[in-house]
């Protein structure tokens, strides 16, 4: 799995175009201010690994990140253009449902984009170190 995590002042969304056909219809974006936005790409060999191990890897990681950033919100985004290796849309999303959960559970307030979806991303992110960091999970 392999992660880009930023901290945002603000991040915000639009549907643009429908890629995967079985994806809930969604018409409207959203505007989140203050949050961790990950970049997430699952790969297949995740799939040969626990489901739970490697939401707990992520969720971990990212409460890590927004510990540093004094950040409680955190924004699940499937990216599938960090690595050549893409696991199966179904563990996927279920590791995305999953790790939501988890940092619910945890007193996050938590996002997940439109999966299935090509958005329109505006991103303000601030330009200092840990503001960006990117992990191989």
């Amino acid at each position: 799995m392999k992660v880009l995590v930023m901290y945002v002042n603000e991040f915000s969304y639009t549907p643009a175009e429908k890629n995967l056909e079985e994806a809930e219809s969604v018409v409207n974006g959203a505007a989140i201010p203050e949050a961790i936005l990950a970049f997430i790409q699952v790969e297949e060999e995740d799939e040969m690994k626990d489901l739970k191990s490697r939401e707990k890897k992520l969720v971990n990681h990212l409460k890590w990140t927004a510990r540093k950033n004094s950040c409680k919100r955190v924004i699940l985004h499937s990216f599938a253009h960090l690595s050549e290796s893409k696991a199966s849309v179904d563990f996927t999303k279920s590791l995305f449902d999953e790790a939501e959960k988890r940092l619910k559970n945890a007193d996050f307030e938590t996002f997940q984009t439109p999966f299935g979806y090509f958005l329109d991303l505006k991103i303000d992110a601030p330009g200092y170190s840990l503001a960006r960091i990117w992990a191989s999970l």
